[in-house]
């Protein structure tokens, strides 16, 4: 090459380098790429973005294009590196040992290291663009590109490494999802993304879980005299009333109140006339998910349940409304005379109601309570101590010291929680 200068032979191995480059760095973002971003920015109108999908639905002759041309642009450019150190330093074993140091170098830091991290920091943005150059490469050079597949084919039989499909491990498990949506960072408010993972939890939550329990149900016992029912009914909040008779396990059906408002307040109401307003009661088990129990609340129009045991009796209620609290977090309005508030005092504590299920507090006061026995703070109580404890007693559950403040009918009505101590 002596008719070509140096400064020529400089310039040709140059661009040679960046050609390299962007070889190296189409690789990286195309593999490093986000697919479900391209899909939703291909849906958008993104034509580099389906251009880039298409190219990584068929990875084999993606690689094989890339590589075809950054191997052969390496090669030319050690051939350059080589030729320059014969000029400037002759031919001897020194000169040619020192080209190679020099062009290995070179190639690391200006057309592999450089470009890979670039594209791997910027596959999003990269990928669509890069697309547009290598699609019309792969149609011109598709007669090699698929030569060469036809040997690497050939060789991933004879060793057994056949690869799945195109889409294999695009797909996500649930829990992958999840840690997604926990990941999301700034991209899903954080209200969004609260209840999208809510939603990835109903399977492992029962309607035990979220159910109201039996103590708490109001509910309307026909054996009462008719002016305390009148009295209940004109007072309850609640747009269903469970209607019993002696005792809540001898359920009899559901009133719903707009029926009973004009024969209220015509005085006409009596217990027959209850018993014509009631709907047919509706049972679950408390072993039921909480995904599967909104699909049959929905699958039978129904929004309200009673949840008994396996011997038939009745644990709780639950209602539409606890299963969509539970997803999205609790409503504002309540029960009159309910506090909603739950959070922690200056001094570290907090005063909850022994009735409180043991989900909710942990959730909103980012406690680690056991979960797999009673679902009550009460019932956690009295499983730890084996006993109804008296006013004053304090003890620890794990991590989280309390004190009783106050018991009542057998049941822990009202206890302080203490803020665990970073390290507890």
């Amino acid at each position: 090459m002596d008719e070509i200068s140096l400064s020529t032979q400089l310039i040709v191995l140059g661009v040679l380098l960046v050609l390299s480059g962007f070889f190296s760095m189409a690789e990286t973002s195309m593999m490093a790429a986000n697919r479900f971003r391209l899909k939703a920015a291909a849906q958008s109108g993104s034509r580099g973005a389906q251009r880039a999908l298409d190219l990584l639905a068929q990875t084999d002759k993606l690689l094989g294009v890339i590589l075809l041309f950054n191997n052969l642009i390496n090669a030319a450019a050690a051939t350059m590196t080589g030729v320059i150190a014969i000029d400037l330093f002759g031919d001897g074993e020194l000169a040619l040992g020192m080209g190679t140091l020099l062009i290995t170098f070179m190639i690391l830091v200006f057309s592999e290291i450089t470009p890979k991290v670039v594209g791997a920091g910027y596959a999003n943005a990269i990928a669509p663009i890069v697309a547009f150059i290598l699609v019309p490469l792969l149609k011109v050079f598709y007669p090699v590109v698929w030569t060469v597949n036809l040997f690497v084919s050939a060789l991933l039989k004879i060793t057994r490494l056949q690869p799945g499909g195109a889409d294999e491990g695009q797909t996500l498990s649930a829990d992958e999802l999840r840690a997604l949506m926990t990941e999301s960072g700034h991209f899903i408010p954080a209200a969004h993304r609260r209840i999208l993972i809510n939603l990835f939890e109903l399977e492992d939550v029962t309607v035990e879980d979220v159910m109201t329990p039996r103590s708490q149900i109001e509910a309307i016992d026909l054996e009462q005299p008719l002016d305390v029912i009148q009295h209940q009914i004109a007072t309850s909040h609640h747009g269903r009333v469970p209607v019993f008779e002696g005792d809540l396990d001898r359920v009899l059906g559901v009133l719903p109140q707009r029926r009973v408002v004009s024969a209220l307040s015509a005085g006409e109401l009596d217990q027959d006339e209850i018993r014509g307003l009631l709907t047919k009661p509706y049972f679950v088990p408390a072993a039921t998910p909480l995904y599967s129990q909104l699909q049959f609340f929905q699958e039978n129009r129904q929004r309200l349940a009673l949840v008994v045991n396996e011997y038939g009796e009745v644990d709780g209620l639950v209602t539409l409304e606890d299963i969509i609290e539970e997803i999205v977090g609790k409503f504002t309005t309540g029960q009159p005379g309910s506090t909603q508030s739950l959070g922690w005092n200056e001094d570290g504590s907090v005063i909850v109601d022994g009735g409180r299920s043991l989900r909710e507090l942990n959730g909103r006061l980012g406690l680690n309570l056991p979960l797999d026995g009673p679902k009550t703070l009460n019932g956690l109580v009295l499983e730890h101590l084996q006993d109804i404890p008296e006013s004053g007693l304090s003890l620890r559950v794990g991590t989280v010291a309390m004190e009783i403040l106050h018991t009542e009918d057998r049941m822990v009505r009202s206890v302080r929680l203490f803020r665990p101590q970073d390290g507890q």
